[in-house]
């Protein structure tokens, strides 16, 4: 009888930390597909947009190696619940937002939470079940519901808003987070680490500053000027926050960043494969939506299903490529996956350029897209925390998942650049007779690429005479994903080709 009620607390304490997995995931891939519902009914902006979107990954980069300390401090149960409260709470304030300058703080806040969070299901994960068969099938089911809510994020978003509202995206949290905390309280076991390395507050404040200071300079760059004497001034201050935290990190006796294990080849070579996935493949589907919304013109429920093909296959294929890893090694398999990604976003710049473009002639490179990121994402994972030593593996871990978010982070600012930028490429020439500004030419560019159509020829009334079926405008668009395609898809190829060679050509731990 004790075992069985051992077994239903072990059982009941992964349902939990399944919720928990499940809101953080959630929030990641079911919230783009609501950005152009945004866009109408609280009149975001582009700029407001990937804000919404980079300023919860902000938020947990900030955190995501102090929570793992903290955790270990005072108590990872401890610590969960206390997160599970908080991101609960924040969803709640983002459901309630009435305007964007509230949803983008709460966001932060929301961030915060689901990164310390995520850190918590870990070290509880890790407590909760030691011996090998339990313990490998508890993080094969963890990792199938991180995945799932990945995967079918999107359809999940988009299903919502079809049946409530876009407040329920968020709303939906604060139930499952009270339920989850409730279960965590009564049936996760306390743990501590009594030999616990101090804060790293330092190290925490300069990399967020670094991070934060970039992705301002990039998304806000085109409004107040690269070359004028504010972006300057913050480019100068994002630069030297970074170096400070390198120096930090270097000096500390108990850094959060080790950097002597970019020394190992296999660590540096699986790290270049975390920066791939999200300098393309997750950026890509912020913007995604947009395309299908504003160029091909489909309603939110097909959204969702369309990108189904760009989604599911992170889910599908990591057994494969598990078993792939096994037999070619990771330094060949991790490359291949970002080549894979790279192919994909080629063959999708084609599929939008079709005669007569729509989810079918995206679902090839969608499909290809996604398959690499399976490939890539499981070997990565295994690789940076197997090549160092058990008591670093955490390290090793929490610069694998920095290295994501930071990268994610940083690309959807420069995807948010370049999309505008190849859609003033185009409008300049053609509306070169037209008396527009720089500045109103920017104006509309940026409309464009969040595509807000509906009060475009109100807000720019030439486009009424010039351009009264609005080929002007789809033909804009389609350039500016046209620019952001191709830099992701060589982008990728070149992170590939350094990580192939970073792995070198035997096998190395």
């Amino acid at each position: 009888m004790k075992n069985q009620n051992y077994l239903n607390k072990n059982t009941i304490a992964l349902i939990a930390i399944c919720m928990a997995t499940l809101m953080f995931s959630l929030e990641i891939s079911s919230v783009p597909v609501i950005l152009p519902t945004l866009e109408k009914v609280l009149g975001a902006n582009l700029k407001d947009m990937q804000w919404i979107m980079n300023i919860y990954t902000i938020g947990c980069t900030t955190v995501l190696m102090a929570a793992g300390t903290l955790a270990d401090k005072y108590g990872r149960k401890r610590i969960l619940l206390i997160t599970l409260v908080l991101f609960g709470i924040a969803s709640l304030v983002c459901g309630l937002a009435q305007s964007i300058p509230v949803l983008i703080v709460s966001r932060f806040f929301q961030g915060i939470s689901g990164g310390a969070m995520l850190i918590c299901q870990i070290s509880a994960l890790s407590h909760q079940f030691q011996e090998g068969k339990e313990r490998s099938k508890a993080f094969g089911i963890w990792g199938i519901i991180l995945g799932l809510g990945l995967g079918f994020g999107p359809i999940i978003g988009s299903g919502i808003v079809g049946l409530l509202s876009w407040k329920w995206v968020f709303l939906i949290h604060t139930p499952i987070a009270v339920i989850a905390a409730i279960l965590v309280y009564g049936n996760v076991e306390e743990s501590k680490d009594p030999q616990a390395k101090r804060l790293d507050i330092a190290g925490m404040v300069t990399l967020s500053l670094a991070v934060f200071g970039l992705t301002y300079f990039i998304t806000q760059g085109g409004d107040i000027g690269f070359t004028s004497t504010m972006a300057i001034s913050i480019f100068i201050a994002t630069a030297s926050s970074f170096i400070i935290f390198v120096w930090v990190e270097k000096s500390n006796d108990y850094p959060m960043f080790d950097f002597s294990v970019f020394r190992i080849r296999n660590f540096s070579g699986a790290v270049f494969g975390s920066i791939g996935m999200n300098f393309s493949f997750w950026p890509f589907i912020i913007y995604l939506p947009i395309y299908f919304q504003g160029y091909l013109g489909y309603d939110v429920i097909t959204v969702g299903l369309s990108l189904l093909a760009y989604t599911l296959p992170t889910l599908l294929v990591p057994p494969l490529a598990e078993r792939l890893s096994a037999r070619y090694r990771p330094g060949l398999v991790i490359p291949f996956g970002l080549f894979t990604i790279g192919l994909g976003f080629i063959i999708m710049r084609y599929g939008s350029m079709a005669e007569n473009p729509g989810w079918l002639t995206m679902l090839p490179g969608s499909a290809l897209a996604g398959i690499g990121l399976g490939l890539t994402n499981t070997p990565v994972t295994n690789t940076t925390t197997g090549a160092v030593s058990s008591n670093r593996a955490g390290m090793a871990s929490g610069i694998d998942m920095s290295a994501r978010l930071i990268t994610l982070a940083i690309n959807i600012a420069l995807m948010g650049f370049i999309l505008v930028e190849g859609i003033l490429s185009y409008l300049k020439p053609v509306l070169a007779h037209h008396s527009l500004n720089s500045l109103q030419l920017r104006s509309l560019a940026e409309k464009i690429a969040s595509g807000s159509f509906d009060t475009l020829k109100r807000d720019f009334p030439q486009l009424a005479v010039s351009d009264p079926s609005g080929t002007l405008v789809h033909a804009a668009l389609l350039q500016g994903f046209d620019w952001i395609m191709l830099y992701s898809g060589i982008g990728v190829w070149v992170l590939s080709l350094a990580s192939l060679i970073t792995f070198g050509s035997k096998k190395r731990v």
